[in-house]
């Protein structure tokens, strides 16, 4: 099943020096646009990108792409939480794509302040054949399946998301700097091209050496 989409920055980037922002250029109109419409907050984990794939016959598990290495521990993890026979009793009719953020010990430099102590599974979409679920389809699936999903950490306009980064907040695993945050209008849109409208801001991004504000 497909690879998950792209999810781009907020602002333009600098040419000379990519890692920084040019804030105030969204780096694409419809975020322009959209900016005073309300969107939805989800809390951005530091991990690597899974992929859960149901097609009523075989599970199969696969990173951000298919050649994607997934180390054993974390195989083992995803085995354990997903068993087979609850997918054939669950959704027998139904072929699926779980996408999710495997996060702990391990993973990433920081993963250790997720889980010490090992590793585990968020799920933060869905998709059945071309349609991506609405969040109370995506945590109805991760309830019956007893798997957690990415905690929403509030509502609200772009500038409002922008400021609650730019200053910085808690992670809900504990008491460590949250990565950002990945943000979705309240109601799901797509631009012309028909690819999903999604952003993501990073707490870095927004450090004062990262950032340069255009001339107003």
């Amino acid at each position: 099943m497909r690879e998950y989409h792209k999810i781009p920055s907020i602002y333009k980037r600098e040419q000379k020096q990519p890692c920084k922002f040019i804030e105030g250029e969204f780096s694409l109109p419809e975020f322009e646009y959209l900016k005073d419409n309300k969107w939805v907050w989800t809390e951005k984990v530091d991990g690597t990108n899974i992929r859960v794939m149901w097609d009523r016959e075989k599970l199969r598990f696969g990173g951000k792409t298919d050649n994607a290495q997934m180390p054993v521990f974390l195989m083992e993890r995803l085995q354990q939480l997903f068993p087979i026979d609850k997918f054939k009793s669950l959704y027998p009719d139904i072929s699926m794509c779980l996408y999710g953020e495997g996060y702990g010990a391990k993973i990433q430099k920081g993963g250790g302040n997720y889980n010490p102590d090992g590793v585990d599974f968020v799920l933060f979409d869905v998709k059945i054949e071309d349609w991506w679920l609405e969040r109370h389809s995506i945590e109805d699936i991760a309830s019956k399946l007893g798997i957690k999903t990415v905690p929403i950490i509030g509502e609200g306009t772009l500038d409002d998301a922008i400021e609650l980064v730019r200053n910085g907040f808690d992670s809900t695993w504990g008491d460590f700097k949250a990565e950002g945050l990945v943000l979705k209008p309240k109601v799901e849109l797509k631009n012309r091209k028909g690819n999903r409208i999604i952003t993501k801001l990073k707490t870095k991004d927004f450090l004062t050496n990262n950032t340069h504000k255009t001339n107003e």
